[in-house]
């Protein structure tokens, strides 16, 4: 039985041959769906992460995003980062049946025996406080991962999920798994809030109580990574105090 055959109630499915990238579809097609509705492409033209990188996106590899107007605030609405992150663990254990292998990355990574397999990127818009609507674009190296020259200097190596585990999965496979497991953490999320969402997302954290350095844009702070705070920003223990950060790209020391 496929994975598409068990397919969350309450939510659509959009699957695309070919798009210049599924956010900037999702956008698109935002204003005239019906409910929260998963976009899905076998071939990206644009594709791009996190601050307008180039995403590497061969044939075979995962490219989704979830289009979605949810009744919150922004900020209730960007910790959904975390409901997806716990998604694509479960996800990934589920097709791989190797738990011990992944880690989620603050903030928003999915790494693979230490590499990333996975990028989760978030767009929304609104008025004032509240949000009309909010996009989660995740990329996942299903068959194929760039070489280590095609990434930033100091990123982790990429990884894909058939080179380090053999496990072979189609992208349609793949979505009907995750929009699975995200439908159940959404309804964690929705019923129980943040706090149990933050416990889970804690237990599959990588480096959590080993040093890591934050790099914004006016500073670079090395500590220990403690914890998250409620608001889902990342607590490091420094020698000059504990800092609470926002926003900011996490190297492993």
């Amino acid at each position: 039985m496929s994975a598409t055959d068990n397919w969350p109630a309450g939510y659509d499915r959009v699957v695309l041959p070919r798009v210049d990238s599924t956010m900037a579809e999702a956008a698109r097609r935002v204003g005239m769906l019906g409910g929260p509705t998963w976009i899905m492409a076998h071939e990206q033209t644009e594709a791009r992460g996190r601050r307008g990188r180039r995403w590497f996106y061969p044939k075979g590899n995962f490219a989704a995003t979830l289009a979605m107007r949810p009744a919150a605030s922004a900020e209730q609405a960007a910790l959904r980062s975390f409901v997806a992150a716990l998604a694509l663990f479960d996800t990934f254990v589920t097709v791989s049946g190797r738990a011990e292998a992944f880690a989620l990355k603050w903030p928003n990574d999915v790494l693979l025996n230490g590499g990333k397999v996975a990028g989760i990127l978030l767009e929304s818009a609104g008025q004032g406080s509240r949000v009309d609507f909010l996009l989660i674009g995740i990329g996942v190296n299903l068959a194929a991962a760039p070489a280590q020259s095609e990434v930033d200097p100091g990123a982790l190596r990429p990884v894909s999920l058939l080179s380090e585990t053999g496990a072979a999965v189609s992208p349609e496979d793949f979505l009907g798994f995750l929009a699975s497991a995200y439908a159940r953490y959404e309804a964690q999320f929705e019923n129980r809030g943040f706090p149990a969402i933050r416990e889970a997302w804690l237990a599959r954290a990588a480096r959590l109580g080993e040093p890591v350095t934050a790099r914004m844009a006016s500073e670079t702070v090395t500590g220990t990574f403690e914890t998250l705070d409620e608001h889902g920003n990342i607590v490091l223990a420094t020698p000059g105090g504990r800092r609470s950060i926002a926003a900011a790209e996490i190297f492993f020391s």
